[in-house]
């Protein structure tokens, strides 16, 4: 129940218009926002655990021109962990070769037992921020005798995510600060523009441009501005099911309930409930 931006780019984009569009959705996500640009492969990222334009911090962030070749933007409708900078988007994460792994996610883990050791040691109380521990933990395994290869390692991180998908909302945006994987699984939910070379990511269209949907089901991998590598196409389709629904209404605060039903769209909680 969030909102994902990020940009792949050749060159140093401008992405201030981009990022004020985005952030004026803040009204239908609003328990936080979080920024990371990848310059360098030192991400630097700001996050806060309340709405955009309430925030006067992003607010000056914004008013100096921002020029990047790579970045991950995110709003939060919180339907899984408490309103914290903690469970605030993106996460950030080190594997044991020195490369910073950035993660952007919208959805819910509804079922993943692999995922359930970490809710020891995680700072918030995200599934978001749990996806991100899993994956630099399986590549720090794979990776225990000798770094793997640009190829190898989008093999990996491609397999990681198709088992993830499978009963789950996984759309995703993981950088590196060299590649940038994009996933979606979930209909009308993620888009793309391409303006020469640079490649935009959005959940919503962010201006009056020709955008389209990232493909489905698929693991893309980029690199300044250009697909490198693509997955095959997985099975795993998300549909939202009457008990899933259910089980997001019983696990959040009760005063965070009508903003998401609200977050469906036309459709209200009755009228999911007798939906087939």
């Amino acid at each position: 129940m969030c909102e994902l931006f990020g940009v792949s780019s050749q060159q140093p984009v401008h992405i201030n218009n981009y990022l004020k569009s985005f952030y004026r959705h803040c009204n239908m996500h609003p328990h936080g926002w979080g920024l990371a640009l990848m310059n360098n492969k030192q991400p630097h990222i700001e996050k806060e655990p309340i709405e955009a334009t309430e925030s006067r911090h992003l607010k000056e962030i914004l008013k100096n021109p921002i020029y990047t070749k790579s970045a991950l933007a995110h709003i939060r409708l919180a339907t899984m962990g408490n309103m914290d900078v903690a469970n605030c988007h993106p996460f950030i994460s080190e594997d044991n070769n020195g490369r910073k792994w950035v993660l952007i996610h919208n959805g819910t883990i509804f079922k993943c037992d692999l995922l359930n050791k970490y809710k020891k040691t995680q700072d918030g109380n995200t599934d978001s921020e749990r996806i991100l521990m899993y994956i630099i933990d399986r590549l720090n395994y794979k990776e225990r005798q000798q770094p793997l290869s640009d190829r190898e390692q989008f093999n990996f991180i491609n397999k990681i995510i198709s088992k993830l998908a499978e009963g789950n909302k996984l759309n995703l945006i993981i950088s590196n600060g060299t590649y940038t994987y994009a996933h979606s699984n979930t209909r009308n939910s993620l888009h793309y523009q391409r303006i020469n070379k640079t490649i935009y990511f959005s959940t919503q269209k962010l201006n009056d441009k020709p955008w389209k949907l990232v493909p489905l089901n698929t693991v893309f991998a980029l690199k300044d501005g250009e697909i490198i590598y693509k997955g095959k196409s997985h099975k795993y389709t998300y549909k939202l099911t009457e008990d899933q629904f259910n089980y997001i209404m019983n696990h959040v605060n009760p005063s965070l309930r009508e903003s998401i039903i609200n977050n469906f769209g036309e459709m209200h909680e009755a009228e999911f409930l007798n939906y087939h």
